[in-house]
């Protein structure tokens, strides 16, 4: 059996390769009401507080993908309550409203659907308590169930959220992947990278997490069945992942190499891709 990642193993930012930097850092942060971290003349970092969430590197040289190929599938931020969504699901419906794909409450999670200027997936969440959550021999109970987007701004959007919609935390609370089989993701992200396997459909998509969150990852074949390994192309440029101590992503390191995954090591972070070459990096919570 693989070693598990640690219990408090977590998401962190999302790098976008974009063709329009102003475009996107607007989308980012007037719509979804993130903060400008840090800028240069060709990245954007954005967030809360001092917690990055989407970095946006400016590619203009590259062509956007096949919506069939391997890639993201939506970068899903989480807030810390459903004033805080409401928030950001008002800002960006009234500024994009065109810009909304769906709703649904998954039972652990309540969550919204949207698509950037790009065509990259956003969704906006906040999760239900986790002594609400329902498991049975290691598989969490999620489902997608109705939720009026207008009911829910009824009874959550404030007028102090409407004014200033910069309300609470948030951050990358699950990257969902598009991929060519689940199989091949399930063995990576389990048996190789750490997760562990919280729910699946079979065939079409696994759910997988740390410490029994219900899921940070998942990856899904339900546009990309078949996909090979990716070539560059706007859109997803790199997952971070975060776990606890150096100790931990000095074992992670041990046990991906040992599955004859590459690796770069720059000392501080681990860095690869997956069978898609959807690139990714863990980094430690210290740095």
């Amino acid at each position: 059996m693989t070693d598990p990642l640690a219990a408090d193993t977590a998401m962190g930012a999302v790098t976008l390769s974009v063709a329009n930097l102003d475009a996107l850092t607007a989308y980012y942060r007037d719509a979804v009401a993130l903060t400008v971290l840090s800028e240069s003349s060709d990245t954007v970092v954005l967030g809360r507080g001092t917690t990055p969430v989407v970095i946006l590197k400016h590619s203009p040289a590259l062509k956007h993908a096949s919506p069939r190929d391997a890639g993201l599938f939506h970068t899903a931020i989480l807030f810390d309550t459903e004033e805080a969504l409401a928030a950001s699901v008002y800002s960006v419906a009234t500024r994009y409203p065109k810009a909304f794909t769906g709703s649904a409450d998954h039972l652990v999670s309540k969550a919204f659907y949207f698509t950037d200027p790009e065509g990259n997936g956003v969704e906006l969440y906040w999760d239900r308590d986790r002594t609400e959550w329902s498991w049975t021999h290691g598989t969490v109970e999620m489902s997608t169930l109705y939720l009026d987007p207008n009911k829910f701004l009824h009874e959550n959007l404030t007028e102090r959220a409407i004014d200033q919609p910069l309300i609470g935390g948030a951050r990358v609370g699950h990257v969902h992947l598009q991929v060519g089989d689940v199989a091949t993701a399930r063995d990576f992200y389990v048996n190789q990278l750490g997760f562990e396997a919280t729910t699946e459909i079979p065939g079409s998509a696994v759910f997988v997490s740390a410490g029994g969150y219900h899921h940070h990852m998942a990856m899904n074949t339900w546009n990309s069945s078949g996909a090979g390994p990716r070539l560059p192309a706007l859109g997803l440029a790199q997952v971070d992942i975060s776990v606890p101590t150096a100790d931990d992503l000095g074992e992670l390191g041990e046990r991906m190499t040992h599955h004859g995954i590459q690796l770069r090591n720059d000392g501080d972070s681990l860095s690869f891709g997956d069978p898609w070459a959807n690139q990714i990096r863990v980094t430690t919570a210290a740095s």
